[in-house]
């Protein structure tokens, strides 16, 4: 059965947190770089009510999952960390958020072991919905019509190592043709510049270096604010203490010639660009419902050369979508290999129930969609090899991160080229300045000689 509540199911000064003390919790995070911060937020409200992280082979009192449903195999991938973690964790409330959990409350809320599903208006209130964490005899479901998700729920959180991840933006307003998110998310909206900067006030006073900018479509930002992405990026530009921003994801059209210039001479923006293309034929791009073509989106990666030739762009496209020939797909291909990129982030396209592509007749087999993305992976190494070469032999500003045991001290130049290096771990979260060497045994990176500290640090 699924509940649909608008509100808070209790208010926070009504919680009674005395029965969280000395509880243990896990989280489970599947999906994008949003989901992460969006999963830290939730942790950090469930340790202030005295819930802390159980430890590795620890037996955890609550099991936090947050999903992602991009793809089926998205889908199959949570059904799988659900099922693992009531195995790895008997008796353990199970609770159940993020877009799977909002699309489909009550095929999540029927899984064995679940006890609460919570959609995307009630993840924020996740404690209020834990109870006295005695398990139901059936999983209950919250959550809202697409229509009514209406609320940010600001999110900053720190990764595994040195940078945050800062959410300014949720939801979308753009329905494209093979996409759920607008389902999963609801509207386009965000908080203001003012919390946002507050927010990265906070990460640099807790030693944060670099901040990522998140969202589901963060170029839409200010839709809710009367404000623009623009006024973001300058205001951020001020906040002393972040040495480095990095912008996730933006889209072609929402990429305007004054933020590309701004990055060009900007204190802490990197020369670092992630932009969707999904396709690169026309009529591909039609059928997507995608709000740009070719033409415009080869415009804004000259623009970014032509002012930063060092600059590090990545690049999303889609194959086997509904509708994508043979002679479409050839048409993408040439034009992905002309563009003067470093890196394609390649997805096979999964039918979405409910989504407007289903009425497209052309359907492309599994045996060419995986064709097809092997051949373009192969051009992104390519691409990204030559990138990285072009740099062996000069000296660059690094920020070093701690790395996992065994493994070599690494970090990122400006442009997102990943060095290693021979260094004390006491140079975490450090700028130095490294001259780039040849590529590492399995080309995942340059390796590096420290030359000193950075005069940025």
């Amino acid at each position: 059965m699924c509940n649909f509540v608008p509100e808070y199911k209790v208010k926070k000064d009504m919680i009674d947190t005395t029965i969280f003390q000395d509880k243990t919790a896990v989280y489970y995070t599947l999906g994008c770089k949003l989901n992460f911060s969006e999963t830290s937020t939730i942790g950090k409200i469930l340790q202030e009510a005295g819930i802390r992280t159980a430890r590795k082979g620890e037996k955890a009192d609550i099991c936090v999952v947050n999903t992602c449903s991009v793809t089926e195999v998205a889908d199959k991938k949570c059904r799988q960390a659900i099922h693992r973690l009531v195995k790895q964790h008997p008796g353990a409330f199970v609770v159940v958020t993020g877009c799977y959990a909002q699309l489909k409350p009550g095929q999540v809320a029927d899984i064995e072991g679940v006890d609460v599903v919570l959609g995307a208006e009630q993840k924020k209130d996740l404690l209020s919905y834990l109870g006295d964490l005695e398990k139901h005899q059936k999983g209950e479901a919250f959550s809202s019509p697409t229509k009514d998700i209406r609320t940010f729920a600001p999110s900053c959180s720190r990764g595994d190592r040195t940078r945050f991840f800062l959410k300014v933006q949720d939801g979308c307003d753009y329905f494209c043709s093979y996409c759920t998110i607008p389902f999963a998310r609801g509207r386009s909206r965000n908080g203001t510049v003012a919390d946002i900067v507050a927010q990265a006030e906070q990460a640099a006073s807790e030693g944060g270096r670099e901040i990522v900018i998140t969202g589901v479509n963060i170029g839409d930002f200010g839709k809710s604010t009367g404000e623009t992405f623009f006024d973001l990026v300058k205001a951020l530009d001020r906040v002393e203490g972040i040495k480095r921003y990095r912008i996730s994801s933006i889209e072609p059209n929402l990429l305007t010639d004054e933020i590309i210039e701004y990055v060009s001479h900007s204190r802490s923006f990197m020369p670092h660009f992630h932009i969707p293309l999904q396709s690169g034929c026309d009529e591909v791009l039609k059928l997507m419902r995608r709000r740009y073509d070719t033409e415009l989106f080869a415009s804004k990666i000259r623009k970014i050369k032509e002012i930063m030739p060092d600059a590090f762009i990545g690049v999303d496209v889609i194959v086997g979508t509904r509708g994508e020939t043979d002679e479409y797909f050839e048409s993408a291909y040439d034009f992905i290999n002309g563009l003067d990129v470093t890196q394609l982030h390649v997805f096979s396209y999964s039918e979405r129930p409910g989504t407007q592509a289903l009425k497209i007749d052309y359907v492309v087999t599994p045996e060419k969609k995986h064709e097809r993305s092997q051949r373009l992976l192969a051009l992104s190494e390519e691409k990204t090899r030559a990138f990285y070469a072009k740099h062996i032999g000069q000296t660059m500003e690094v920020l070093l991160e701690k790395p996992k045991p065994g493994a070599m001290m690494h970090g990122f130049t400006k442009n997102y080229i990943r060095v290693e290096v021979d260094g004390d771990h006491s140079l975490d979260n450090k700028l130095v300045q490294v001259k780039l060497g040849d590529f590492n045994e399995d080309s995942t990176a340059l390796r590096g000689i420290i030359l000193g500290m950075s005069d940025n640090e």
